[in-house]
């Protein structure tokens, strides 16, 4: 099995990838080991002088103002975790939950939250275990970080709450802990914040959205490359010359990534010698711009990942625990170093870019729904029988197929909505202006999952239309080809009478989310963009 080795200055997406999604082993570094205990040194320093220090030896938020004395510290971590562990509603994929515990241990590991090593080994011990604390949907505002779910995470490693065991089964995570042999953590100064603190769950769900939108921006060049084909248009518009005047990298991409597909093609640009008809000066705007759009949605893409790897490198606490010099608004110093108050909770850098995300896919479903009805159009199509139906009046072929995609493609502009420009403030106006960006997050996941399926349905529309026009003795590119072959090697069907559709669609779907479609094009193209 893989092992992930946490250090003490951040993590990749494709370690989150590994832990949350892959099972990946966990195993701290000995430079965090190093850095875990230099911090506690000096949490430990701090705890022992009389003045106040925040999250140390006071209340927290509103409560800020309370000295807490030596003999309820104890107890003082173990009700912010108690008390904060207050969600409600659906439980949360389990991925997301591992994602959630690793980037807090990295967080832990960077020695900037004063943590004791002991609970960073705990963390990594449930990790490894395959206990995943129960958390649930709404509890965050994404500020202060993820309070709630982080919560729920932090109350597993004091053996309370529950948690499901690597057998799917959810028991009492301390029946789950004992069984594994991890000793829950007495909490002791500034533990139980530290471990709340963060902008985890936000990060873990952006990291995971983006692999998967890098596989659906590459599935949609290849759909709107087969509809293209399918529909008998050009792929003039996708030379070089043409995207090098407008150089916005993504389109660039995109469009490379088309007509890499379409090499080799009998059928596009033939529009006139095929049906008959007068030549076609232009295609309509969902096949002709499709680079366009496909590009400005890895642009964002990009920019998003830039966020993310901002955030991978980074230590989100507060107060955090710094080395050397004496705190300026608390004094809270210790000699060799300080514990300040700071504001880097915020998640406003990733609710936005969350937000964004949304807004691409939510496009990127829509001009892909186009391009699906214009192949079943019959008005629209140039030559395809009416819906791909083989004896069309008996047969609706995919007429319901294009009406499942529109309901997605709806529920996608509506989930579009950003998050981001809400705020309700919290905490006795404390905390009086929060990023929603778990709510950002949580409605992303949504929407890049219907944006698999809507991707899916034009793969299924433009491979039977392929199919039928190769019936006609023309002859498709060879990519196009292997697309096809493959995606009828997992179990879809092709032209024929009416029949079930949803389990082909499924199938679809599955292919496509598998980055199959991707992989069997790239063996006749190569690597694409």
């Amino acid at each position: 099995m893989h092992t992930v080795v946490v250090g003490a200055s951040g993590t990749t997406a494709r370690d989150v990838i590994a832990v949350a999604r892959g099972n990946a082993r966990v195993e701290l570094s000995a430079a965090a080991v190093s850095a875990l205990a230099a911090a506690r040194e000096i949490v430990d320093a701090l705890a022992a002088e009389p003045e106040p220090v925040y999250g140390v030896s006071t209340g927290f938020g509103a409560l800020a103002g309370r000295y807490i004395g030596q003999d309820l510290r104890g107890r003082l971590q173990r009700n912010i975790v108690r008390s904060h562990a207050a969600g409600m509603g659906p439980r949360v994929e389990r991925e997301v939950v591992r994602a959630l515990m690793f980037l807090r241990l990295k967080t832990a590991a960077s020695g900037h939250t004063g943590v004791r090593p002991e609970v960073a080994r705990t963390m990594a011990d449930v990790l490894n275990a395959g206990i995943t604390p129960v958390v649930h949907e709404y509890g965050s505002l994404g500020c202060s970080g993820d309070l709630a779910p982080l919560a729920h995470c932090a109350l597993t490693l004091m053996g309370e709450g529950d948690a499901e065991g690597p057998d799917g089964t959810v028991r009492p995570a301390g029946e789950l802990l004992a069984a594994h042999g991890i000793i829950p953590v007495e909490l002791r100064e500034k533990e139980g914040l530290a471990l709340l603190n963060g902008t985890d769950g936000m990060l873990g769900m952006l990291v995971m959205a983006l692999a998967d939108l890098k596989n659906l921006y590459t599935s949609a060049d290849i759909t709107a490359a087969l509809s293209l084909e399918a529909l008998l248009g050009t792929d003039k518009v996708l030379a070089p010359e043409l995207h090098a005047i407008r150089p916005h990298p993504g389109q660039g991409v995109s469009a490379g990534n088309m007509l890499r597909v379409l090499a080799g093609s009998g059928l596009t640009g033939r529009h006139a010698e095929i049906t008959g008809a007068a030549p076609r000066v232009q295609d309509a705007y969902s096949v002709r711009c499709a680079p366009q759009v496909n590009g400005a949605g890895r642009d964002t893409l990009d920019y998003a990942a830039t966020v993310a790897d901002r955030e991978l490198a980074s230590a989100v606490d507060n107060p955090v625990v710094l080395g050397g010099g004496t705190s300026r608004s608390s004094g809270a110093g210790s000699g060799g170093g300080r514990v300040e108050s700071n504001g880097n909770f915020h998640g406003a850098p990733l609710a936005y870019v969350l937000d964004f995300l949304a807004i691409v896919a939510a496009d990127l479903g829509s001009i892909t729904e186009r391009r699906t009805d214009r192949l079943l159009d019959t008005s629209r199509s140039h030559g395809l029988p009416p819906f791909l139906a083989e004896d069309p009046g008996v047969d609706s072929g995919l007429m319901l197929a294009q009406y499942t995609q529109a309901a997605l493609v709806g529920e996608m502009k509506r989930l579009a909505v950003p998050a981001s420009a809400d705020s309700i403030p919290s905490s006795a106006m404390q905390e009086d202006h929060v990023s929603m960006g778990w709510s950002a997050a949580r409605k992303l996941r949504t929407a890049v999952d219907s944006l698999a399926r809507i991707v899916a349905v034009e793969l299924y529309a433009a491979t039977r239309a392929i199919e039928l026009r190769a019936a006609q003795g023309l002859t498709p590119a060879p990519a196009s080809r292997a697309a096809v072959e493959a995606l009828r090697a997992a179990g879809v069907q092709g032209p024929g009478p009416d029949r079930f559709l949803s389990p082909d669609l499924a199938a679809a779907d599955a292919f496509v989310r598998a980055g199959r479609l991707v992989a069997a094009v790239e063996r006749v193209t190569g690597p694409l963009g």
